[in-house]
């Protein structure tokens, strides 16, 4: 494999002066160098995409729709190439990475209402004869800097409603894993997106700076970490942009007593050790409410997570893959130690995997985790979850509010007034009532609260639009001939 840049309609060499490796991380090989851009590139593929974004601009929403149509058509058609790609890079299984790519086809359907969505509105005769209008343009041209663990899902949830609305893109995939971004630039091409709309430029820290700095991106997309995503809304801002960036997540799972506690067991490993942990919306902590709670979910949960299964992305008996990379196996194992050094209780240990030649951890449960320890503070990108025992839903509210994050959070329950309080109370910005993995369709805003996500825009839904776009408003009056427009008056002209 050897994957480019892509700019103005064509794989880009690059300068090849500055390069990494992407690894395989379910056997550790490396696959292929990549070639980094640098800030010169960025201002390159800033200025195609510029003057392709203007004459886009200016293409009918029947034709940007049409190419939107044909783009899911070829996902469609390319699901096993794209989910091959992402497994040998990810290391997720293919079943896991083809979930993936149906998520990615909510984005490019939902982005075909970008014509209802983002239609302005008309008011007759407000006063003085003047009728008010507004309607929305696209900004130009958008910077999207993607994570590692969705390499397909969030650059077209990304992409596809700037598209749709009328911008110009500039991908900047994750270093790790730019090889599912590639093709997908190649799918649009086919599509029929004219040359220019969509560009790639792959790299590290001097390409995202070369993005937060360009004056010519007005508005920039974040996925990422916390810290990450901290410096680029406020680097970003600084330099006059409006930025929406999510971060990290510690998801917490209330599960009551009077819940379905099979259903609850079942959905906590389910949503807590897919994609090897490596999801901003899986389940970080389970808090059981009273001993007798926590005591059946361990006995039903610890069976379940032992007989889950690690391995290869195309082994079709995995239930997950590895994780990233060596420095992501090494800090999920710190974490661990870290957790048992502060009185954690390891009741299921992960840390020896089947396989020492790929980045593997097995899935880790520690019970008795307090809101002081490391394991309850940070995210954790890797199979290890904790248990933090709580005695009623005002403790376990109290413990989810209390941490920095709010991303999502969950509450298994049978009881209708339970459910109610949680929702209202707890600060997060997406909330599951039995449901694991509250994630929004795509005609629903996605994002967290609080630390969660900086700015205050969504992705998915109808603020996608919104912050891809500018809206004007314009007062205008046509009088009549030989009336008294040239009359002076010092009212405003809508209370004359």
């Amino acid at each position: 494999m050897k994957i480019s840049h892509f700019i103005a309609g064509q794989p880009h060499a690059g300068s090849g002066i500055h390069t990494g490796p992407v690894f395989n991380p379910s056997n550790g090989h490396k696959l292929y160098d990549l070639d980094y851009g640098d800030s010169d590139l960025v201002d390159h593929a800033v200025a195609v995409a510029k003057k392709a974004g203007a004459e886009w601009a200016k293409t009918s929403q029947a034709r940007r729709l049409q190419i939107i149509f044909k783009m899911r058509e070829l996902v469609i058609a390319n699901t096993d190439r794209i989910a091959e790609i992402t497994g040998q890079e990810n290391g997720k299984t293919l079943a896991d990475a083809k979930g993936e790519i149906g998520r990615a086809l909510e984005a490019l359907e939902y982005a075909t209402n970008a014509a209802q969505i983002s239609k302005g509105e008309y008011s007759l005769n407000v006063g003085g004869g003047i009728d008010v209008y507004s309607f929305r343009q696209p900004v130009g041209v958008v910077g999207c800097i993607a994570p590692f663990n969705f390499p397909v899902m969030v650059p077209l949830m990304m992409a596809s409603m700037a598209i749709a609305c009328g911008n110009a893109v500039i991908l900047k995939p994750s270093e790790k894993v730019p090889g599912a971004s590639f093709l997908l630039s190649e799918l649009w091409k086919e599509a029929g997106l004219p040359d220019g709309v969509w560009n790639m430029v792959n790299g590290g820290k001097e390409v995202v700076d070369g993005i937060l700095t360009n004056p010519d991106i007005p508005a920039i997309s974040f996925v990422g970490s916390t810290a990450i995503g901290e410096y680029i809304y406020q680097k970003g801002s600084h330099h006059g942009k409006r930025v929406a960036a999510y971060t990290g997540g510690k998801n917490h799972m209330v599960v009551m007593p009077d819940a379905d506690l099979e259903a609850a067991a079942s959905a906590f490993v389910s949503a807590a050790y897919g994609s090897a942990s490596q999801r901003c919306m899986a389940i970080s902590l389970l808090l059981p409410v009273g001993k007798q709670t926590a005591d059946k979910l361990i006995e039903l949960i610890v069976p379940k997570i032992k007989a889950l299964r690690m391995g290869a992305y195309n082994d079709p008996k995995a239930d997950f893959g590895a994780v990233i990379s060596t420095v992501s196996k090494e800090q999920v194992l710190a974490s661990i130690d870290t957790a048992i050094e502060q009185g954690g209780e390891l009741i299921i240990d992960g840390r020896f995997g089947e396989d020492s030649n790929g980045f593997y951890v097995g899935a880790s449960l520690i019970d008795n985790v307090t809101v002081e320890m490391e394991m309850y503070k940070k995210e954790i990108f890797g199979p290890v979850r904790g248990i933090v025992r709580v005695n009623s839903l005002d403790e376990a509210i109290d413990v989810t509010n209390h941490h920095e994050y709010g991303n999502g959070a969950v509450i298994y329950t049978r009881d209708g007034n339970s459910a109610h309080r949680f929702t209202v109370e707890v600060k997060a910005g997406m909330l599951g009532v039995n449901v694991a993995v509250p994630v929004p369709v795509g005609h629903h805003n996605f994002g967290g609260l609080r630390r969660s996500k900086f700015g205050d825009a969504h992705m998915f839904g109808p603020d996608a639009a919104r912050f891809y776009s500018d809206l004007k408003t314009v007062s205008q009056r046509w009088p009549e001939s030989g009336g008294d427009s040239h009359t002076l008056s010092m009212a405003f002209p809508s209370n004359e």
